[in-house]
């Protein structure tokens, strides 16, 4: 498990590379038998008993964006995300084109009761036994830098650690790889990441053109992620009406003056957007009963009488063979 699926475009292969060393170097450094969990043990994110999660994220800056945040604080900014009323975390580690670093993860996670997913490039195992000692509660493994066998290697070894895994796919010719991760119980969750791999630019139309697909291949109750790109509560709603319950969200939070107030307006408008379909759906139906008595007397009304000379004309009716 040395190094990472060569497929994957120019700068996504190069950050698969670049960790795929960092681990040989870690392990070295640091061997397995030397990791120890400090953290308490791992809290539900994907498995939780919830309708939707949102996942807010902690980054300091992006291939695309650069730097976002100078000052950057995850602890406080994690609890600026909790008071606001999100699910769970999402901290990147990558520490050359994100600058991330474990100790971001480690400080996220002390500072909050919400389980974090360690966003990284993992292509080795033992990444993910750091992730577990750093006290991720899931992990991120994507499809574009490892190979099937590769990627149910690796989700054997998160879940004998306890971590859940979010699958993350990016283009329809992995769908594929989703559904039969899915279906051999490797995945907890699959993202639609809307980044195009090669430039990092936003596809923001991506996640509704799979929702269908997902919908027909994936198994009931498997969540659903869209991540990246989203920038308020009724694009969330929207996307939760074509059968998406998870949503990560990070840039849109992360530049807000307020991030606690940005993520509870989103949490508001995404829970209102649903609380009125529901209602719209109910006033319905309630309408439609309300007009089912008027409808039936019509229909009695304007029915033809038995008498009228037209027997033969309705089956089961006097003349019928």
């Amino acid at each position: 498990m040395s190094g990472p699926e060569t497929g994957a475009p120019g700068i996504l292969a190069r950050i698969a590379a670049e960790r795929a060393d960092d681990a040989r170097r870690a392990r070295k450094s640091r061997p397995e038998g030397s990791l120890f969990r400090a953290a308490s043990a791992p809290r539900p994110l994907f498995r939780a008993e919830r309708d939707f999660v949102l996942i807010a994220e902690c980054k300091r800056a992006s291939p695309s964006r650069g730097l976002m945040v100078e000052l950057y604080d995850p602890a406080r900014i994690a609890s600026a995300y909790e008071r606001g009323g999100a699910g769970a975390l999402s901290v990147l580690t990558e520490p050359r084109h994100f600058l991330g670093s474990d100790d971001d993860l480690r400080s996220a996670r002390a500072a909050t009761e919400l389980p974090v997913l360690r966003k990284d490039f993992i292509v080795d195992a033992y990444q993910l036994r750091e992730a577990w000692a750093i006290g991720a509660d899931a992990v991120l493994l994507i499809a574009a830098i490892l190979d099937e066998a590769r990627i149910a290697e690796l989700a054997e070894v998160a879940h004998g650690l306890g971590l859940e895994v979010l699958l993350e796919i990016h283009g329809e010719d992995e769908l594929g790889i989703a559904e039969r991760a899915a279906a051999a119980g490797l995945a907890d969750a699959v993202g639609v990441n809307s980044r195009d791999l090669s430039t990092f630019a936003v596809d923001g139309g991506r996640p509704s053109r799979f929702a269908a697909l997902l919908a027909d291949r994936l198994p009931a109750g498997l969540r659903r992620v869209a991540e990246s790109g989203l920038h308020s509560g009724e694009e969330a709603a929207a996307l939760a009406r074509l059968g998406y319950d998870a949503f990560l969200v990070g840039e849109h939070f992360l530049t807000a003056a307020d991030p606690e107030k940005a993520v509870r307006d989103f949490v508001e408008r995404l829970g209102a957007r649903d609380a009125a379909a529901e209602v719209s759906a109910d006033a319905a139906d309630e309408a439609a009963a309300a007009e089912a008595p008027a409808k039936a007397r019509d229909a009695a009304t304007e029915a033809p009488s038995p008498h009228a000379g037209l027997a033969g004309a309705f089956p089961g009716g006097p003349g019928c063979a």
